[in-house]
């Protein structure tokens, strides 16, 4: 994949991952991070038993959970904070 495309295609997940040309692997995870980050109180075992079905392993699993967990921490201890967000850093649901 060109960097151009790559760049699309990480745009268009920003903007709207179900709208995003993604494998079913890839969208198992959106679906799976986006529950996690809004409704982690309804998370329960067929959650994770989609993910196996869409391809990923445990290891993976486990593993993209500890960066969905940590991106959500950071984000709410920012906010918590009120850090401001870097001049530079466009904000890629507008683009």
């Amino acid at each position: 994949m060109s960097d151009e495309a790559a760049d699309a295609l990480v745009h268009a997940v920003a903007r709207d991952w179900r709208a995003a040309k993604l494998d079913e692997a890839d969208r198992a995870l959106c679906a799976y991070a986006e529950k996690l980050t809004l409704r982690p109180t309804a998370m329960d075992e067929t959650d994770i038993q989609q993910l196996r079905h869409s391809g990923w392993d445990d290891t993976a699993i486990h593993d993209a959970t500890q960066v969905i967990g940590f991106f959500n921490y950071i984000n709410r201890v920012a906010d918590g904070l009120g850090v401001e967000r870097e001049e530079f850093i466009d904000n890629w649901g507008d683009i």
